[in-house]
């Protein structure tokens, strides 16, 4: 098992913010399914931020690093997309107090604390088709690996994976949290864009570190 290096922590935010912008545009069209359409926009505004930013954030440590990205991320994005992701990242630097690196049981525990920090925040609970609905298979695709082979590249791959599965599952469900909840039905066979955008982030991370994971779902 290896540690995944602050350069690594920082390769991937600046993956995660070129894939937020990237698909700004498409996260609004899912968001206007069955929500207000601005979901893209509201994430992008934080993550251009981040890319702006991130040649003179605090790089001292892992932790210091993220608390700084959950402050950015609070303040520049727009709805409750900002306290929601904004915790998650809050968790997470809080986690990783003073690190220089991480390993596969770290991150477990931070997707776990995220999970955590978004329920407490927004009260979602599992099935009522939001973030915590793809993080909870990607933080089990982790920990099989943090308490298994302790490869990195399968994890990563197998939460992709996941990560996909899960969205493309929920699609089915009625939404009850966010906006999309107000139009009960109607949210029906529409993706949740949250869930969408945490998939293809971890796929792009994968092309990002040269992991191979099967196609996409159409």
């Amino acid at each position: 098992m290896s540690d995944i290096s602050f350069d690594a922590v920082e390769r991937a935010i600046k993956t995660t913010a070129a894939t937020v912008l990237r698909n700004e545009t498409y996260f609004c069209d899912l968001d206007a399914l069955a929500g207000d359409g601005d979901f893209g926009n509201s994430l992008a505004a934080g993550f251009r931020v981040i890319e702006a930013d991130l040649p003179t954030i605090d790089k001292s440590n892992i932790g210091a690093f993220l608390l700084k990205l959950s402050m950015i991320i609070s303040k520049h994005v727009g709805g409750s997309s900002g306290p929601l992701w904004g915790t998650a990242f809050m968790r997470a630097g809080m986690l990783c107090k003073d690190k220089m690196s991480i390993t596969l049981e770290d991150l477990e525990k931070i997707a776990q604390a995220a999970i955590e920090g978004i329920q407490a925040r927004g009260g979602a609970q599992p099935g009522d088709k939001t973030l915590i609905d793809v993080l909870i298979p990607v933080r089990d695709a982790i920990g099989q690996h943090a308490r298994g082979d302790g490869d990195n590249n399968a994890a990563l791959r197998d939460a992709t994976l996941a990560a996909e599965d899960a969205a493309e599952k929920a699609k089915s469900w009625v939404a009850k949290r966010g906006r999309q909840q107000f139009t009960g039905e109607r949210s029906t066979g529409t993706p949740d864009p949250g869930m969408v955008a945490v998939a293809t982030i971890l796929r792009d991370l994968c092309a990002e570190f040269g992991v191979n994971a099967a196609p996409a779902h159409a």
